[in-house]
């Protein structure tokens, strides 16, 4: 699970660059590392550090923005490899919302079921909310009422089911999903399996 996502108001990071892949996102050589906790240290890590382990001039170190959730980012988004940690990381560091013209399916599809909001907008306007999210604009996402606003003012509204905000509001995984929605079907299965075979739960 992770943490629910109803409503947020933060500052946004400004990534407007594009393609953006997934080593860039969550470089490979840290790949053998499995434990969700301490991902963010390796997020972003090559335009973080440097190759003598100096601290590079990144959005992502600006005290200012350490509380933002709200990540704006250029086409391509998350394309390359299939690699969950990069959502992992982003989520570890704080991010709940990426904003972008479009996303890498796989990553899109990672990012859904880790807690991480995708928002597709038309690449002008991600452009003119970069420049908002560098002049230290305030972000606000209310997935109830599937809207975005920055500064209090409408943006767009959030293309969501039912059942995307149900999810992301009580914190569910792609398990959570199937078993709090799928329980009594669960059940049922069980039930005639344990009557169909008895001998295999003696």
């Amino acid at each position: 699970m992770s943490a629910p996502l109803i409503r947020l108001e933060t500052r946004a990071i400004s990534l407007p660059e594009t393609n953006t892949d997934t080593d860039i996102i969550f470089p490979a050589r840290f790949l053998l590392k499995i434990d969700r906790d301490g991902m963010d240290e390796c997020l972003f890590r090559d335009r973080r550090v440097g190759p003598e382990g100096e601290a590079l001039d990144h959005p992502f170190d600006d005290p200012a923005l350490r509380d933002a959730q709200v990540l704006v980012a250029g086409p391509g988004f998350g394309c390359g490899s299939s690699r969950e940690q990069a959502v992992w990381a982003l989520v570890d560091w704080g991010i709940r919302v990426v904003i972008a013209p479009d996303f890498g399916d796989i990553f899109a599809g990672n990012a859904a079921k880790n807690g991480l909001l995708c928002v597709r907008l038309p690449a002008d306007t991600c452009r003119t909310l970069a420049a908002r999210a560098e002049a230290g604009a305030r972000f606000g996402v209310d997935l109830p009422a599937r809207v975005l606003t920055v500064d209090g003012a409408r943006v767009a509204g959030l293309d969501l089911s039912d059942a995307a905000v149900q999810a992301f509001g009580e914190g569910w995984d792609e398990i959570d999903v199937i078993l709090n929605r799928e329980i009594d079907e669960i059940r049922r299965f069980e039930d005639d399996h344990r009557a169909r075979q008895p001998w295999l739960f003696a």
